[in-house]
């Protein structure tokens, strides 16, 4: 799957906030955390991380939502479609929710984290899975798996 179709583009399910993004991803996601649980209104949330300079929102105004600490948290201010966020001190990536963006179906999870808080009929097909967080070291081989797999 290495034939991305740059830029891939999305919007909130309003359509007020679109989105534009020059890379493939980095990687893609799932989070069982409780937290991830409530303001998904689902089992999990998925993510695919992009780098930030290839990231725009190029119409509307994203609202921070969440419990705005240390992870930022972007809806549409009119639909309240999870968007995007970005983690303090980790500002070169974006965690963009794929279900956001054209074909959806290309960003399945290839990690899961927060198992330990999973639902017990929450399955994402993941090939890797934590059950906290990863540790840091782990998302250089990570990353690079995903990439020769995608």
């Amino acid at each position: 799957m290495t034939d991305w179709k740059l830029p891939i583009e999305g919007s909130c399910r309003c359509g007020e906030v679109r989105l534009r993004i020059g890379a493939p991803p980095m990687i893609a996601m799932a989070c069982h955390c409780a937290g991830c649980q409530k303001m998904s209104s689902s089992a999990f949330s998925l993510s695919a991380a992009f780098p930030t300079d290839a990231f725009e929102v190029v119409s509307g105004e994203p609202a921070l939502g969440g419990l705005k600490r240390e992870i930022r948290h972007y809806f549409c201010p009119s639909c309240m479609s999870w968007l995007f966020s970005r983690m303090e001190g980790f500002e070169w990536f974006t965690n963009v929710r794929p279900t956001m963006l054209e074909e959806p179906e290309r960003f399945a999870p290839f990690v899961e984290t927060w198992t330990a808080e999973r639902l017990p009929f929450a399955q994402t097909g993941a090939e890797k899975s934590y059950p906290g967080f990863p540790p840091m070291e782990d998302f250089e081989p990570l990353m690079k798996a995903y990439a020769e797999k995608a």
